[in-house]
């Protein structure tokens, strides 16, 4: 089972005790009206708001309302920081491990991290995990991995949780436990994440840490073959042409298997998908081969956003 998520983020974030000045910047921006939230960022960000010196540097670093200025963005988010702000701490680990605007830097991304990690940041924690997972600027450490995405996990950061699902699968940095990590796993897969959806489904499928559930599995795949995901859309063809628990279905499984083959990236070898529809093909008839490619002609015209 394969797909670890990793993921920084710029943290603009909302605190109870938020200025006016920061509040109304923060309607201006998430309306689109950039300009105008770096004006009103501005004003209180020169009295010294905290919150208003992040958003700003934010503006900066992304270039929106201002032209990207990744200097002017570290300094104001360093004013925020300097004032015990989690949020600018963690963004000023972003650029440090990134090495945006300042030489990449994975000790002081490890510092700034515990910084904001130390106040109870999520993210923070994540990435934390994330840079003890991958021995970036420390020994590779997957036990203490664990314990910063655990810490994120419980906060319900949907990554975290697919992380921890995904450790306790491989047994990394703990002992393997299927019923831990199918815990995660729908913790995951209940907030959408196709990624969990999928791995939940192929635990039912295989009967780690839950009874064999084949309708289950497909129940779970499908959520996933619905977002896009392409390993669930294989997944949901070979419960179809497998049949058992689920019934037998050539239509249904020449349909995902088509839509998977019309979705490959490129470079990806297509031969399994044209293996496996070969497989059925010689068992269907025209008929049930034009329904097939009907329904996932529109499958795809509806679904033409995914990516």
């Amino acid at each position: 089972m394969r797909g670890f998520i990793l993921a920084t983020a710029l943290v603009l974030g909302l605190a109870a005790s938020a200025s006016a000045g920061y509040l109304e910047g923060k309607a201006a921006a998430d309306r689109g009206d950039h300009a105008m939230a770096l004006e009103l960022w501005q004003r209180c960000a020169e009295r010294g708001d905290a919150q208003c010196q992040n958003g700003l540097g934010i503006l900066y670093d992304r270039g929106s309302g201002v032209s990207r200025d990744y200097a002017e963005s570290i300094r104001w988010y360093r004013k925020a920081a300097d004032q015990g702000l989690a949020r600018a701490q963690a963004n000023i680990g972003g650029m440090y491990l990134q090495g945006r605007g300042v030489p990449q830097d994975y000790a002081e991304a490890m510092n700034w991290y515990r910084k904001a990690a130390a106040q109870n940041f999520v993210g923070a924690q994540y990435n934390l995990g994330t840079m003890y997972y991958k021995g970036l600027g420390v020994p590779q450490d997957h036990a203490e991995a664990m314990t910063w995405f655990r810490k994120a996990a419980e906060q319900g950061l949907v990554q975290a949780q697919f992380n921890l699902g995904l450790m306790y699968h491989q047994g990394q940095g703990v002992p393997q436990d299927y019923a831990e990590a199918m815990k995660w796993f729908r913790k995951a897969a209940e907030q959408g994440v196709a990624q969990a959806q999928l791995a939940v489904g192929a635990m039912y499928r295989d009967g780690q840490g839950v009874p064999k559930d084949h309708a289950e599995a497909a129940r779970w795949f499908e959520k996933a073959a619905e977002q896009g995901h392409l390993g669930a859309q294989m997944s949901l063809a070979g419960l179809y042409m497998s049949g058992g628990s689920v019934p037998q279905d050539y239509v249904q499984a020449f349909k995902w298997l088509r839509i998977a083959a019309s979705r490959l990236p490129e470079g990806e070898d297509s031969y399994p998908v044209q293996v496996s529809q070969a497989a059925i093909e010689s068992s269907m008839t025209p008929a049930q081969i034009a329904e097939a490619e009907k329904l996932a002609r529109e499958w795809l015209e509806k679904h033409s956003e995914v990516d």
